[in-house]
């Protein structure tokens, strides 16, 4: 009965990642498709904003891919995809200025960012080194190594907690510069702001995948344990 369990955990994981995944693309595809009164590019909203809060030092580049938007703290850099650089839709304006919220957060010391930033290295160790000592684990039925999993995995649930706080704040101070710029009308507003909404659940999809993942191998522990 308890491996029904984990496998339904599993399930219903990666049924919470793919949904998410769906929404984002779903509430993209519908905003990119409306043009913004002003016929402002995302490139140029985000450069706008920038010089703004006096970031004329934080680069704009377009990059590939299809959202694959980013701010990089590290080279001061928005990369942002070509559709988001080149149009001048809601979704683009929306995006672009959530990215430049990021640039902001880091001007200002945003607590929760610098953690975060700190973190990268350690999450980053632990994502291949956590499913590898479950590998490990599991094929030589070892309860140690795959507690060293799920240790892993509980750092990588803390990166993702304090990344929602990162990400909602982001796109809140991205809505309060699109109006003080006014770059979006004010029905093009509450669209960019579902959009925005949509995108940030996704990282709280992310926590609660994680939190099944180390629900089901407290349950595989379990059953080893038992043995």
């Amino acid at each position: 009965m308890d491996y029904f369990i984990s496998y339904g955990l599993t399930i219903l994981a990666l049924i919470i990642t793919v949904s998410a995944q769906i929404c984002v693309q779903s509430s993209y595809s519908k905003y990119k498709k409306f043009k913004n009164y002003k016929n402002i590019t995302g490139g140029e909203a985000a450069r706008k904003i920038l010089d703004k809060n006096g970031l004329t030092d934080v680069n704009v580049q377009m990059v590939r891919g299809t959202l694959t938007d980013h701010y990089d703290p590290r080279t001061k850099t928005i990369n942002l995809s070509s559709d988001i650089y080149s149009g001048s839709t809601v979704a683009s304006v929306s995006v672009a200025c959530h990215e430049c919220g990021h640039a902001i957060q880091d001007k200002e010391g945003y607590l929760f960012m610098r953690v975060r930033s700190a973190l990268v290295p350690i999450v980053n160790f632990s994502s291949y080194a956590g499913y590898f000592a479950i590998l490990l684990g599991i094929l030589f039925s070892s309860i140690n190594m795959i507690w060293v999993g799920i240790f892993a995995e509980i750092a990588i649930l803390v990166f993702q907690l304090i990344t929602l706080p990162v990400e909602f704040n982001a796109s809140k101070r991205a809505l309060n510069e699109i109006k003080e710029a006014d770059l979006l009308g004010e029905f093009e507003l509450k669209g960019g702001k579902k959009m925005l909404t949509v995108a940030a659940l996704t990282y709280v999809a992310s926590v609660m995948a994680v939190v099944i993942q180390i629900l089901r191998l407290l349950l595989l522990t379990g059953n080893r344990d038992h043995r």
